[in-house]
């Protein structure tokens, strides 16, 4: 009998997320998840790899949490030979490496039993990841040859343990719990017992490679005590060994100027990564807040009209990356490219601005000193403007120095609105969270409008004020120091030019004070 067409199989990838910071995925990792069409992830995995899947990609979560099993391991199993069965490219995402210590074994038997065909991925493991962040080497040729990697969390109620601690105790050079934190003071005991000196170094290592990293150090002796007293919880791994001596020497992660520093990006939601990521590589953990939405302008006729007529300016003013973008792609859909500028002369406000004028294949001709509306007037003072065209794509509602001022000087001045600035619907949860339960060190504004936006999304002025007590607000410049003053802030951080880069540097000098 004729059951219909038959349904391929999928297939299940088994991918390593590494252990914490979603930058030390594998390539092949990411490429995966890419493809996804279900996600099914642990605890342990970092959940911003999520949401590198496709837009309608399935996450399922299917986590342990503290030794709770939300899934039993075979409930596991059979979700994902389902959903391979039904012909899904499934992504099981696993915390570090999926062979070690983290029943990716077990699943792939459970896979082949059942003919659906598999590939294993594999990531950084947590003792990797934990040590190189920790500063600890787990192998040193001064100090140990090998290294034993351990499950700390062996059954309570086995008669004998699977573990051969008299040779674990002493023919092991670095010994790394996984998993120990909640049996920390029996396996320290057992390893003095089988003959592992009880001075021996310990570090525990917690949430290790991201900016909420905490590195306990002790001896085989006192670390349980250390680790209670300090309230040292899971997840946590455990190195032992005369290498943990090193971090004094070797510790880099944690001494980076911004370590550990929660930090408000209040940009909008496609310009944040930009900072956020020079925030990051100094440690800082960024909390990305949305205050601004960028949208076209409500009719295109007025820029259209200036792009049709480009060659007959002789000045084109650009004062922020987003005007370069809405601009050229603008410029772009016309038809046209910068060959049209023609003679006009082009001037930019601050390097970045600069940078992606230059990635149009034009080299700027004037760039204030100064990178505010009040520093292009200026540069204008010195070369001239009387008699001259001018073209300023602006954003909606752009202060009207450059207009006026370049006017009284002669200029005739073109300001066709290029994009505008709205307010989003509302704060992303992750960011009402940051801010209602006092989790910040600092939150930053790089213009009035995001100021502004963000007093209005949380309920005014005074709300804004009272959610932001005690957190160090950080400015980008003179005009938004000012919106922050005029809604009750005050500024403790403004940097001497109006760069992200320069944001960046003085938020450093801040804390290293």
């Amino acid at each position: 009998m004729n059951s219909g067409p038959r349904q391929e199989s999928g297939i299940v990838y088994l991918v390593g997320a590494g252990p914490g910071d979603p930058g030390l995925v594998t390539v092949r990792g990411m490429e995966c998840l890419q493809r996804a069409q279900v996600v099914i992830y642990d605890y342990l995995a970092n959940q911003a790899l999520v949401h590198y899947a496709p837009a309608g990609a399935e996450l399922l979560y299917a986590g342990k949490v503290g030794g709770r099993h939300n899934q039993e391991q075979d409930d596991i199993n059979r979700l994902l030979i389902e959903k391979a069965r039904a012909g899904k490219v499934v992504v099981r995402l696993k915390g570090g490496d999926p062979f070690i210590f983290g029943r990716g074994g077990e699943e792939c038997q459970a896979l082949a039993a059942a003919g659906i065909p598999f590939e294993v991925v594999p990531g950084i493991t947590a003792a990797a990841g934990a040590a190189a962040c920790a500063g600890i080497p787990l192998t040193h040729r001064r100090y140990t040859p090998s290294v034993a990697f351990v499950t700390g969390h062996e059954d309570a109620q086995k008669e004998t343990s699977a573990i051969d601690w008299p040779r674990l105790s002493t023919g092991s050079g670095t010994i790394v719990f996984y998993m120990g934190m909640t049996r920390l003071r029996s396996n320290m005991a057992q390893l003095v017992a089988h003959g592992r000196a009880p001075q021996t170094s310990v570090a525990l290592v917690r949430w290790a490679t991201t900016p909420q990293q905490q590195v306990l150090t002790g001896t085989l002796a006192d670390i349980a005590d250390r680790a209670e007293a300090a309230g040292f919880k899971p997840p946590a791994l455990i190195i032992v060994g005369e290498v943990v001596g090193l971090r004094g020497q070797l510790a880099w992660f944690d001494r980076r100027p911004l370590f550990g520093k929660r930090i408000m990006v209040t940009r909008a939601a496609d310009q944040a990564g930009e900072f956020s990521h020079l925030l990051e590589q100094r440690g800082a953990a960024v909390v990305e807040c949305p205050t601004i939405a960028l949208v076209p302008p409500d009719s295109w006729d007025e820029l259209d009209a200036a792009i049709a007529d480009l060659a007959a300016y002789d000045w084109l003013i650009l004062t922020s990356a987003n005007g370069v973008r809405f601009f050229f792609e603008r410029l772009r859909e016309q038809g046209r490219d910068s060959r049209s500028l023609g003679r006009c002369k082009v001037c930019v406000v601050g390097p970045k601005t600069a940078e992606l004028v230059q990635a149009q294949g034009i080299v700027p001709d004037l760039v204030p000193e100064q990178f505010t509306a009040e520093g292009v007037v200026a540069a204008f003072g010195r070369v001239g403007v009387a008699g001259k065209r001018v073209l300023f794509p602006r954003a909606e509602g752009a202060r009207e120095v450059i207009m006026t001022e370049l006017a009284r000087r002669g200029a005739t001045v073109s300001a066709p609105v290029t994009y505008c600035s709205r307010l989003p619907e509302h704060l992303t949860e992750t960011a009402l969270t940051a801010l209602t339960e006092r989790q910040l060190d600092v939150i930053t504004f790089s213009a009035s409008s995001t100021v502004r936006n963000l007093a209005a999304l949380v309920g005014g002025a005074e709300r804004l004020a009272e959610l932001l007590e005690g957190v160090v607000v950080a400015s980008i410049g003179p005009i938004t120091t000012k919106t922050c003053h005029e809604l009750g802030l005050h500024v403790t951080v403004e940097p001497r030019h109006a760069t992200l880069a320069d944001l960046t540097a003085a938020l450093e000098q801040h804390f290293s004070r």
